[in-house]
């Protein structure tokens, strides 16, 4: 009992160490869990993929820790174990954090552990997010219809453009040629309906086109994803080409700030509200909102610039509402028009405050003006 409490608090010293005192996989904080076979302090939920890959792990709390695993967790830790293994992650490869869908810190940690990567070592064939060229078949979408069919895309690097075909004969010419430059991609498992699930959005013309795609495998798709986001920093490495990795990495890809069902007025605030599925875009400050949430097309976008040009958001209690079933007001003020939204819940109309009131307050950079004055709002 008494090398039991002692082992149990060698170990809870040594997860407090700086290198220790977040899981080495997704950087939760104060991780409970390790592994004994690789010597790393992991959260509760990246120790069950590595129990699934057979990597032997333990509760630092509620388990009995023998001394030989002890002295070895203390030979280890994060950061031995992690200048081994992530010796050569490519600038470009999305490291997941804690919030991540479970298909990205899966594969993160297979790809690590298991296929071994980023050890530096040559691989041959290349890893296929290496190569700069990327094609196979993913389950697509239709734009009007539900169902979900298979669709080969092709992405090459040296033309900056992603390609995908309605047939698997490619004679009659793509569907459509997405140029890397207006591209964005992120995993929306829950909306899609599907864990592999990957939103794929760009710009057509004058509006905001959505796809949603997913592949049976885990794998597949993640590769798909950071093939992208290869193509995407080769890309703004040539846009930009002063800018430093620092700069340059959190412009790849992007998730949403905020996204949800909001009932929505006209201009006049006495139509009708409507019920919308908005997406807060903050990098480029732009909250689209759609008839529902896998459109593939916007019913328009409402610019968010800063209090000094004319924007504001507050709470309201609209007193000329019709047809909404929801009470908790949020109006936003902008040079054109005010919009009226009307949120379910109490702890929404917060969330979509602040997340509006997050990009209010940051300063407009140049190419912001831009946005700005290329948008139409729709009524």
């Amino acid at each position: 009992m008494a090398n039991r409490e002692r082992n149990k608090k060698i170990l809870l010293e040594l997860v407090k160490l700086a290198g220790n005192s977040r899981c080495a996989d997704c950087g939760a904080t104060e991780p409970e869990w390790a592994s004994y076979k690789l010597g790393v302090f992991v959260c509760l939920n990246c120790s069950g993929i590595h129990r699934s890959l057979s990597s032997r792990v333990k509760s630092i709390k509620l388990d009995f820790w023998e001394e030989p695993l002890v002295e070895f967790m203390k030979s280890n830790g994060n950061d031995i174990v992690q200048a081994e293994y992530e010796k050569a992650v490519p600038p470009y490869y999305y490291r997941p954090q804690e919030s991540d869908s479970v298909v990205l810190k899966e594969q993160w940690i297979r790809a690590k552990y298991e296929r071994m990567e980023f050890t530096g070592e040559t691989k041959y064939p290349p890893i296929s997010y290496t190569t700069g060229f990327y094609e196979g078949m993913l389950w697509k979408k239709g734009k009007e219809k539900t169902q979900f069919l298979k669709r080969k895309f092709v992405l090459s690097e040296r033309d900056f453009t992603l390609t995908y075909y309605n047939k698997e004969n490619e004679s009659k010419g793509p569907k459509a040629v997405i140029a890397i430059k207006d591209l964005n991609a992120n995993f929306q498992p829950e909306k899609i309906g599907h864990p592999h699930g990957l939103q794929i959005t760009y710009q057509d013309v004058d509006h905001t086109r959505n796809i949603y795609v997913y592949h049976e495998s885990p794998e597949e798709i993640v590769t798909w994803y950071n093939a992208i986001r290869a193509a995407r920093y080769a890309y703004l490495k040539t846009a930009y080409p002063t800018g430093s990795d620092e700069e340059l990495i959190p412009k790849i890809t992007r998730g949403y700030l905020k996204e949800g069902f909001m009932e929505k007025t006209g201009p006049l605030q006495k139509e009708s509200f409507k019920k919308r599925w908005f997406m807060f875009d903050s990098q480029n400050r732009k909250l689209f909102y759609y008839k529902g949430q896998l459109d593939a097309e916007e019913l328009g976008v409402i610019f968010i610039g800063t209090e000094s040009k004319g924007y504001s958001v507050k709470e309201c209690n609209p007193k000329h509402t019709r047809g909404n079933k929801w009470k908790f007001g949020i109006l936003v003020e902008t040079p054109a028009r005010q919009f009226v939204f009307m949120c379910e819940r109490e702890r929404e109309q917060k969330e979509w405050l602040d997340a509006l009131r997050q990009v209010l307050s940051r300063p407009m950079a140049p190419q912001d003006y831009t946005i700005e004055a290329n948008i139409k709002h729709k009524k």
